[in-house]
């Protein structure tokens, strides 16, 4: 009966687009008075409780270092190496595109960032060039969403508080991920070229000395992310603290280069009290309707049903997958998250699946649902980015799902794969 009222309430809340922070408040609260003899100030007690992280700080500080470095001019200065790095392969910049996304992946950690920042940059270049507006739009939005797997990561330090796994572990985990995501949708993006689907203007030759001139160019905004890594690997601070060490770097650069202003910080700190606000208020909200799911034996009932369907955990594993890409259509990945992961947990332990695997498999699944109408954001940033409607950005992105659901099979049964940086480096078991 708890969970009836409560997903029932919240469902009903959704459909009349109430924001989610308030639809997970008010079914918590509404249940907790029909069905649970306990004080309403406990909802306000788990909201504190559940805020009460060191790790979260990290959130602010590397949503403020990718406006930071937004603003300092990196889009440019990365997407002209890209281009003298990869703009000679047949596919120019739309194989630029995905490069570019990379780069600019170890700085953001959030995949609206990138869309909204570089993927300006990145459409307006491909259309100048004679790109089809909705194509160009596609594939910036598939190469948004590899921002939160190669780290920094937003999303992946939400998902270490809710299981108290390793931040580091988490991100180190990341990178071949992204990598091969990246790869794949090149892949993608080469056979429709090359096979006429997609028409690409003629591509300009390999040159070695504009190579140089960008490369040199693009250093500074290089050194963010390889600092970063190097941080992590070497265990000389925290992810928190190279979070802060990160828009310290940022704000240097971008002062030292004149392409940063007072102006532009304060409007950096602007926007990331705004994106952090609601992203707290969210995790705040979910922590009360988290408590209510756990307390009714939701986990439990739920391990134990998957269980009698099949003992195979990658069976399992590929009903977790349909279920989340499927809720993905129509939910806010951040929500999907707070609710997923404490329900779903108990039986990934249950299967003696490594909470740092699981933690990037339900990252790709929950960043493919930003791409997925009718309520992907990504999708929306893109379309007013480019000009174009919902019916053609859904048509132009259709066939960079293959990629996408590619890289998913493989991370979800290759966990060794996942895991392979993590134990180089002794981060994981």
């Amino acid at each position: 009966m708890t969970l009836l009222i409560l997903f029932g309430l919240f469902a009903v809340l959704v459909v009349l687009e109430v924001p989610v922070a308030f639809a997970m408040g008010l079914s918590s609260i509404a249940t907790i008075v029909l069905t649970q003899p306990i004080p309403l100030s406990i909802v306000v007690q788990r909201m504190g409780t559940g805020l009460d992280s060191f790790v979260l700080i990290a959130i602010p500080l590397f949503v403020l270092a990718g406006h930071l470095l937004n603003r300092a001019g990196i889009a440019d200065r990365i997407f002209a190496f890209a281009d003298a790095l990869v703009g000679h392969v047949r596919g120019g910049l739309a194989h630029v595109n995905v490069v570019a996304s990379m780069i600019f992946a170890g700085m953001s950690g959030v995949a609206q960032a990138d869309a909204a920042g570089l993927g300006v940059v990145e459409v307006n270049a491909m259309r100048e060039e004679g790109y089809d507006p909705a194509f160009a739009a596609a594939v910036s939005a598939a190469s948004a969403i590899i921002g939160p797997i190669i780290p920094p990561s937003v999303i992946m330090v939400v998902y270490a508080v809710l299981v108290q796994a390793s931040v580091a572990d988490l991100f180190l985990a990341g990178f071949l991920p992204g990598i091969l995501m990246g790869g794949a949708l090149m892949a993608m993006i080469y056979w429709l070229v090359s096979t006429g689907r997609i028409h690409a203007p003629a591509t300009k030759p390999m040159s070695y000395s504009r190579l140089g001139k960008t490369f040199v160019r693009a250093l500074p905004a290089l050194a963010a992310p390889i600092l970063l890594t190097v941080g992590l690997l070497a265990g000389v601070a925290t992810p928190t603290e190279l979070g802060a060490l990160t828009v310290v770097y940022a704000m240097a650069l971008g002062f030292v280069q004149r392409e940063l202003t007072i102006r532009d910080v304060i409007e950096s700190s602007r926007e990331t009290l705004i994106t952090c606000g609601v992203l707290v208020y969210i995790i705040a909200c979910a922590v009360p309707f988290g408590w209510l799911v756990a307390t009714s034996q939701a986990p439990m009932k739920l391990a134990a049903f998957m269980m009698s369907v099949s003992g195979d955990k990658y069976v399992i594993l590929a009903i977790i997958n349909i279920g989340l890409l499927i809720v993905g259509c129509f939910m806010e990945t951040t929500a999907i998250l707070l609710i997923a992961t404490p329900t779903l947990f108990p039986l990934i332990v249950a299967l003696g699946v490594d909470p740092v695997h699981f933690g990037i498999i339900l990252v790709v699944n929950l960043l493919i649902g930003t791409l997925t109408p009718p309520f992907g954001v990504i999708l929306f940033i893109m379309m007013d980015i480019a000009k174009i409607s919902l019916a053609q950005m859904s048509r132009a992105v259709l066939p960079f799902y293959a990629p996408l659901l590619f890289t998913l099979i493989v991370i979800t049964y290759w966990a060794d794969f996942v895991l392979a940086v993590p134990r180089f480096f002794g981060k994981a078991n």
